[in-house]
C-alpha cells in the first residue's frame, strides 16, 4: 500500500464467536466474524474498508486497535506485538498512539461531563503531562471549535459539532493512527463535507495514517489512498482506491458499488 514504512500489520487475524444453543444437547457451533485478515497498513496512508453490514468491517477495526481479542492471529503497531489481552495498564503504549472517532456522535459523548473533560480524559487517562488544558483549548481550535466551549455540555452543540468534539478527544494527544468507524453517517451532507475537509487538512499537516470504515463511496473516493473490500468476515479485495472503485477484479465488489450510491460532499456551514 502507499506512504511510508508498515505501521500496522494483521496477520491470520481470525474473530469466532459462540453461537447461542437452541437445545440442551446440541453440539456447541460457532460464527465466525472475521476469517483469516492479512491487512498491512502503511505511515501516512489513509485506508478505506468497505462492505455489506455484517461483512466484518468494525471487528476488524476492533481487533486492530485490541478493543477485543482475536481468536486466532497476530496484529503488530511499529513492530511491536499488540496483545490485546494485556492489561490496559501494558496497552498503554498503544493507547498512546492511536485514536478512535466512532459512528454516533450523540452516543459517544457522556452527557454529564464537560466538553473539556470529554476532550481531555485522554491526556489524565494516558498519564500525559504538560499543559493539558492548554492542549484542549488548543485541540478544540484545530477542529473549529472556539476554546471558551470547554466548559459547556454535550446537549448544547449540533450534530456536526459533537463529532468535531468527538474528533478532537481523538486527537488530544496527537496519535500517529486515527480509526474512524462511520465519522460521518449520522451527519447530513453539508456537514459531512466540512467533517471530511477538516479531517483531510488535519491529515495533511500531522502525517496522520488513516483507516476509514464508510457506507459512502463518496468520502472513501475523495479520501482514501487504498481500499479494503469486506464480505462475509473476509477481506476479498483490495489495493489503490482508483483501481478498486474504477476496475474492480471480484464482483462481489462490482454489485457493492452498484448497490451504494454516491454522495456528494457539498459545503456550507455547520
Amino acid at each position: 500500500m502507499n506512504g511510508g514504512d508498515v505501521l500496522l500489520r494483521a496477520r491470520g487475524l481470525t474473530r469466532r464467536y459462540r453461537r447461542a444453543k437452541t437445545a440442551l444437547f446440541e453440539r456447541q457451533s460457532f460464527t465466525n466474524a472475521l476469517e483469516d485478515a492479512d491487512l498491512d497498513v502503511r505511515e501516512g496512508s489513509t485506508v478505506g474498508i468497505i462492505g455489506e453490514s455484517g461483512s466484518g468491517k468494525s471487528t476488524l477495526v476492533r481487533l486492530l486497535l485490541a478493543l477485543d481479542t482475536p481468536t486466532s492471529g497476530t496484529v503488530e503497531f511499529d513492530g511491536r506485538e499488540v496483545d490485546a489481552a494485556a492489561s490496559a495498564r501494558r496497552l498503554h503504549w498503544l493507547r498512546r498512539q492511536t485514536g478512535i472517532v466512532f459512528q454516533d456522535p450523540y452516543a459517544s459523548l457522556d452527557p454529564r461531563m464537560s466538553v473539556g473533560r470529554i476532550v481531555g480524559e485522554p491526556l489524565w487517562a494516558l498519564g500525559i503531562e504538560g499543559d493539558r488544558r492548554a492542549r484542549v483549548r488548543e485541540v478544540l481550535e484545530e477542529v473549529g471549535l472556539e476554546a471558551a466551549m470547554a466548559e459547556r455540555f454535550p446537549h448544547e452543540f449540533s450534530g456536526g459539532q459533537r463529532q468535531r468534539i468527538a474528533l478532537a478527544r481523538a486527537l488530544v494527544h496527537r496519535p500517529r493512527l486515527l480509526v474512524g468507524d462511520e465519522p460521518l453517517s449520522a451527519l447530513d451532507v453539508t456537514v459531512r463535507a466540512q467533517i471530511l475537509q477538516l479531517v483531510a487538512e488535519l491529515r495533511a499537516r500531522d502525517g496522520l495514517t488513516l483507516i476509514l470504515v464508510s457506507h459512502d463511496i463518496g468520502v472513501v473516493q475523495n479520501l482514501c489512498d487504498e481500499v479494503v473490500v469486506m464480505k462475509d468476515g473476509r477481506i476479498v479485495e483490495e489495493g489503490p482506491t482508483e483501481k478498486v472503485l474504477l476496475q474492480p477484479q471480484v464482483a462481489y465488489t462490482r454489485r457493492l458499488l452498484a448497490s451504494i450510491p454516491v454522495i456528494e460532499q457539498g459545503a456550507g456551514p455547520s
